[in-house]
């Protein structure tokens, strides 16, 4: 059987428990026509590039699926009909992604970096600078400004 890989996009408005019931009802489906599905990931709700029917954010779902063409066919008309869903794609692949998926990775690698990085206002010594060294202190009383080399013209011309 072929395998696929299948992402589809939830309203905002659906509770993440709602997403997973509606994967739970794709995969009951996938498994009733004879295929299974190897790996689900909720990858959470993410922004849009642009609005889709006036949605500004979704929640992403990939499903890799190892099923015949009618059991995606099923399951894309499923989707089609489901108010929750805003888009769906599905896309044929060679062999099924070993591990987390690209999203899953990036998160990861978020997540760490975030980690490395720590608390960014916990960094006392960008806000005291402390001693300059052996700079001379700095003369806080202004000097009395030239007159004569300020520019100005005075307006009297000789």
């Amino acid at each position: 059987m072929p395998f696929y890989e299948h992402v589809y996009l939830a309203r905002q408005d659906a509770s993440a428990q709602q997403v997973e019931e509606l994967t739970a009802q794709l995969k009951g489906v996938v498994e009733g026509l004879g295929g299974t599905v190897a790996k689900t990931e909720y990858w959470g709700v993410k922004s849009l590039s642009y609005r889709l029917r006036k949605n500004r954010k979704a929640h992403f779902t990939l499903m890799n699926i190892d099923a015949p063409p009618p059991a995606i066919n099923e399951i894309e008309r499923l989707e089609r009909l489901n108010e929750e869903v805003l888009r769906y794609l599905t896309i044929r692949v060679e062999e099924p992604e070993a591990g987390p998926s690209a999203m899953m990775r990036r998160a990861e690698r978020d997540r760490d970096r975030d980690e490395r990085r720590g608390d960014r206002f916990d960094r006392g010594d960008r806000l005291d600078r402390g001693d300059r060294g052996d700079r001379p202190p700095r003369d806080r009383e202004r000097r009395p400004r030239d007159e004569s080399s300020d520019g100005a013209n005075t307006g009297t011309e000789e």
